[in-house]
């Protein structure tokens, strides 16, 4: 069992850490998602969708996670920045969508582990000014339900 997190914030901030900073730097906006289990969301997050573990603060319960230039922040529900009661399907209203070179790696590691998709593999074209942008793309939850959408590109074409 967990012991109890540090209620104090700058005592979570400032717990015995392991890892380091990401290779390439911290990106310019990196989403924190509140997760109801670290435990849970880690193995969906590292072994499902490919991302390594940065470096973490276990008595935090806190872990910073990287893909290539991919970077997001787990954090268990703490009562510090839950503007309100937290009810599943968490992050209503957003999804992430993150751009890697190939989807096919990503669900098929979703599929062997029988993990539900939110919309199955397809094609889209974006309309940007005088042009459309391509990108296959598919949509999965994590167990809290935080929708994230992967985006291998396809190029830009004149629309037709």
């Amino acid at each position: 069992m967990n012991k109890p997190l540090p209620s104090d914030p700058v005592a979570r901030a400032t717990s015995d850490s392991t890892g380091s900073a990401p290779q390439g730097g911290f990106a310019d906006l990196v989403p924190e998602l509140s997760v109801s289990s670290l435990q849970a969301s880690l193995p969906f997050w590292r072994d499902l969708l490919g991302f390594e573990l940065a470096y973490d603060r276990p008595d935090a319960r806190f872990a910073y996670l990287v893909r290539g230039r991919l970077q997001v922040m787990l954090c268990e529900l703490n009562g510090r920045w839950e503007t309100a009661d937290m009810q599943r399907p968490f992050g209503r209203g957003v999804n992430f969508q993150m751009v890697v070179d190939r989807i096919d790696p990503t669900l098929r590691a979703l599929g062997d582990a029988k993990w539900p998709l939110y919309e199955q593999p397809n094609e889209a074209w974006y309309r940007v000014g005088d042009q459309e942008f391509g990108q296959r793309e598919f949509l999965v939850q994590d167990p809290d339900g935080y929708l994230v959408r992967f985006v291998e590109r396809l190029g830009m074409r004149t629309p037709s």
